[in-house]
């Protein structure tokens, strides 16, 4: 069994998925008004809403005979709790790399001449 956290991942990796959750961090959804800006068929796009519900970024809920969707954010926490660890290790990256294009470059000394030896 793959972790959550793996899962989350997996799922996000694909463009088509990210879409759904951008369409879902607007409102709730139906799985055809979800389908009709793709340029796939109806079951392609199921099978992706398939792998974010078993990611448990999203809900679907059947009222009749449509499936309603809903974004469940909770594996998008862990997904940010895991990158922000990184944060501090860029910030320190990027302040090093300021400070040296800020600095101005020391200049060598001049090496002694002959004569004044």
């Amino acid at each position: 069994m793959q972790a959550p956290l793996d899962r989350a991942f997996a799922a996000l990796a694909d463009p088509t998925r990210r879409a759904i959750i951008d369409r879902l961090a607007r409102g709730p959804s139906r799985v055809t008004d979800m389908a009709e800006p793709f340029a796939m068929s109806l079951n392609a796009v199921s099978k992706h809403i398939k792998v974010l519900e078993q990611a448990g970024l999203l809900r679907r809920v059947r009222i009749g005979r449509e499936h309603h969707l809903t974004l469940e954010a909770a594996p998008l926490r862990e997904v940010v709790q895991w990158t922000s660890q990184y944060e501090r290790f860029w910030n320190d990256r990027l302040d090093r790399l300021e400070a040296f294009l800020t600095t101005p470059p020391q200049t060598a000394p001049a090496a002694p001449n002959k004569k004044d030896r």
